[in-house]
């Protein structure tokens, strides 16, 4: 007998782990003076219990999204639970930065698992017309979670410690355990042929691409550094050139790439990955080291952003289902990069706070108009048997795109510092130089360097905007040549539960 499919239970059960590990890219921030005191460590080995959990998050998903094709995604996402909630344990535990920067690793091996999933089974469980709605509820949890994260960081370390921003994902796994256990259907496997050539040369590569562009500031972008990443990208030369000639089974079809739509929300979603983390990094400099708010504080100054777009998600996921994608995430793109720019005018010593707010408003609302558009319509046309895929790649370029902008944004940052601020010096934003409220006579040249440095997400953004001029509406198909598939790839679409 049958086992009924009821897809938005089950969208429900995977939007509360992929809300748990997206949280954890960014709760760290805030925690990570008191690691380091309570730790008894360094700022360089306190920024590793970050950029390990990035690196074994990003590295894996281009083969965790065939993983799940070929064992199930239910399993893999079970499996990558587990791994996250008791590395999770093991962070809260750790006694000094050595072992917690090992269980972040684990950590985010646990995520990389996960991730791939939750898209690949919304887009395999939900009929076209309702698909929408439902990635748009996916995208408005990544946008939200990556914000969430200060906010509930600063909260948990001011009232509880630093450990609890570990420990708070063991009910929280538990619970998304048991509700994808129940409610997450298993779904047909495909008999892949796993491509290990392709696994070796896709994990060097990303390995020395995300490393150095993460780790390039710590070493003063000296020629390691760039030899790294000239390697990483004659690697990943190497893996393109692979997928194209092995007739066997790649681990990533290229033929993916033919469909228009879902070459443009790569490209849509790497600008997101990059603008999003990139803005926090001067807006928080700005609001400790200007106006003197506490971290708390400060991240609560995106409140507005997560509440807008969690109110806005629902709606802009229905229209999804019957607008062009271009008429919705154009739109927010624009208004996104605007927006910033605007936020850039704002941070000066004198801004009241209330014009601060009014522009995370206005994020707020450009998010929810782009990641639902890009989520849906990445994987619409693509065929079941390559969904997985589709989505490792998909947020390999999301996670790329992040470790991009925090890297970009870093070197800006310590060059806009030198040049505006008298006596800075070469100071790195990693060194801790402007720790706690500055003196008055260096806020003002410290808020110009920061609002200068803001520009540079709303220039990535106007990228993204020009990509989505190119969506084709998926609802008449991409008019491109999709994934040559087999007639046991294709698998029925289950009406609604």
């Amino acid at each position: 007998m049958k086992t009924e499919i009821r897809p938005w239970p089950a969208l429900w059960a995977l939007c509360l782990g992929f809300f748990m590990i997206i949280v954890d890219s960014t709760i760290v921030a805030v925690a990570n003076p008191v690691i380091t005191a309570d730790l008894n460590t360094d700022v360089n080995a306190v920024i590793w219990v970050t950029s390990s959990y990035l690196l074994a998050y990003a590295v894996p998903l281009l083969v965790t999204g065939r993983l799940g094709d070929r064992f199930g995604p239910k399993n893999l996402y079970l499996i990558g639970l587990v791994v996250f909630t008791l590395a999770s344990l093991w962070c809260g535990l750790s006694g000094d930065v050595a072992m917690l920067i090992v269980a972040r690793v684990f950590q985010g091996l646990g995520a990389a698992m996960m991730t791939p999933q939750t898209m690949a089974v919304i887009a395999r469980i939900f009929p076209p017309n309702k698909r929408g709605a439902a990635m748009g509820m996916w995208g408005s949890v990544a946008g939200i979670a990556t914000l969430v994260g200060p906010i509930l960081g600063g909260v948990l370390v001011d009232n509880l410690g630093w450990e609890w921003i570990f420990f708070i994902n063991l009910p929280v796994g538990a619970i998304g355990f048991l509700l994808a256990w129940r409610l997450v259907p298993s779904l047909p496997t495909n008999n892949h042929k796993f491509d290990m050539i392709g696994v070796a040369l896709s994990a060097i590569g990303l390995f020395c691409i995300v490393f150095g562009l993460q780790e390039g500031g710590s070493y003063d972008w000296d020629g390691r550094t760039w030899g790294l990443i000239g390697a990483g990208l004659v690697v990943m030369g190497g893996f393109v050139w692979w997928q194209k000639v092995n007739r066997d089974e790649p681990l990533v079809p290229l033929g993916l790439f033919k469909d228009r739509n879902f070459s443009v929300a790569t490209v849509g979603i790497a600008t997101m990955g990059f603008a999003v983390t990139s803005v926090m990094l001067p807006f928080m400099f700005y609001a400790q080291s200007v106006t003197g708010l506490s971290p708390t504080r400060s991240a609560l100054l995106m409140a507005p952003l997560a509440v807008v777009t969690a109110v806005l998600a629902p709606f802009v996921g229905r229209l999804v289902d019957r607008t062009h994608p271009r008429y919705i995430a154009g739109p927010g793109f624009l208004m996104f990069a605007l927006s910033i720019a605007w936020l850039a005018t704002q941070l000066t010593p004198s801004t009241p706070i209330w014009q601060i707010l009014a522009s995370t408003t206005m994020i707020g609302a450009s998010n929810a108009l782009i990641w639902a558009p890009l989520a849906a319509t990445a994987t619409r046309n693509l065929p079941p048997a390559h969904v997985g895929a589709g989505s490792g790649v998909y947020n390999t370029t999301r996670q790329v795109g992040a470790v991009l902008g925090s890297a970009a944004m870093g070197a800006l940052m310590t060059s806009r510092i030198t040049a505006e601020v008298p006596g800075a010096g070469g100071a790195s934003v990693h060194e801790g130089f402007f720790v706690g409220q500055l003196p008055e006579l260096v806020r003002e040249p410290f808020s110009t360097a920061m609002a200068q440095s803001t520009m540079l997400p709303a220039a990535a953004l106007m990228l993204g905007f020009v990509a989505v001029l190119f969506f084709v509406d998926p609802r008449k198909g991409t008019g491109t040549q999709h994934v040559s598939i087999s007639r046991d790839d294709r698998e029925p679409v289950p009406a609604e539960g």
